[in-house]
């Protein structure tokens, strides 16, 4: 087969069947199935028992449409000047596009990037349904956990920055903040069927009201199938005790953003010394006040989770 394959050239006979498709475009089922409902795109054949077959032309165009949309298009704008292009005799697919968005794959934070800077503008300028579709979109060719690491989580960062130096009001900062979180607790919510065993406690600290960082975490954890009992923003320590000795979980996640929290935090072993004695169950921490100041360390009984999300993740599931 030549390096270089026009669109006319390949071979229209259907052949491969979707998981094929899927491992070689990088897309997932899932998605392949949503574009053919929204976009009737690509109209792929089926088998006798009903099963979608696709053609070598089918697999080169997916591609085209996949580097379309890593380049910042929406995914019914990709597909349209695919069609366009289609029928005015301009386009030309090569085995090249395949070869870069291998290479591109995983690489992925251009599109998501671009992604992350779309959906923050929508929801400064308070344009939901815009944010909507952005979402959408993102996801027909990027999986939760990516949108979740390399989207959500730095927006949710990005806006709180941007409400601590003026530059949008509370109210704004509240609109966008509950939108994302919203998300978040839905993936939390509605993750694959979680292992058998008893599930990892997450808290904020007493008077911690900035939640996103361990709605990320959760999300994260959920849909990996870890099993997640989440009690979010500002839980007082003598509750979080009693919550403990009944639920019994298999790890205790506590976050402090600030110095007020994290001076609150740091006095968890006066209300469950036996969990300090026995060290069961493990506790980890983490948050912006033990990542900026890393003295603070030394004052928190526990294990420091990490600087980054992914670091985070990775401790958690060493752990576990």
């Amino acid at each position: 087969m030549s390096s270089l394959i026009e669109v006319e050239s390949a071979s229209s006979e259907p052949l491969y069947n979707i998981g094929v498709v899927s491992r070689i475009t990088n897309l997932s089922m899932a998605t392949l199935r949503a574009w053919e409902r929204r976009y009737d795109f690509p109209t792929s054949e089926r088998t006798a028992g009903g099963h979608r077959l696709y053609s070598e032309k089918d697999v080169l165009r997916l591609r085209w449409v996949k580097s379309r949309i890593a380049e910042g298009m929406q995914t019914a704008q990709a597909i349209h000047a695919l069609q366009h292009q289609e029928q005015t005799g301009q386009l030309i697919l090569t085995e090249t596009t395949a070869i870069e968005l291998t290479s591109s794959h995983n690489q992925p934070s251009l599109h998501l990037n671009v992604v992350q800077e779309r959906l923050i503008d929508s929801l400064i300028n308070k344009n939901l349904q815009d944010a909507d579709l952005i979402l959408g979109d993102a996801l027909a060719v990027s999986s939760p956990d990516d949108i979740i690491l390399d989207v959500i989580g730095p927006a949710i960062s990005k806006i709180g920055d941007a409400w601590e130096v003026g530059k949008i009001n509370i109210s704004t900062e509240h609109l966008a903040t509950n939108y994302l979180r919203q998300r978040l607790l839905m993936w939390m919510l509605s993750g694959p069927p979680t292992r058998m065993m008893n599930p990892i406690l997450m808290a904020c600290g007493p008077d911690e009201w900035h939640e996103g960082s361990l709605l990320v975490l959760g999300s994260l954890l959920r849909r990996r199938r870890w099993p997640v009992a989440y009690l979010g923003q500002s839980v007082p320590l003598d509750d979080l005790a009693e919550f403990v000795r009944s639920l019994k979980p298999s790890l205790l996640i506590l976050v402090a953003m600030t110095e007020e929290s994290g001076q609150k935090l740091i006095e968890w072993p006066k209300f469950m010394p036996e969990v300090e004695e026995s060290g069961r169950p493990i506790v980890g921490y983490g948050g912006r006040i033990f990542s900026l100041h890393p003295e603070w360390r030394l004052k928190m009984k526990g294990l420091f989770l990490g600087n980054s999300f992914k670091e985070g993740l990775e401790t958690i599931e060493r752990l576990l």
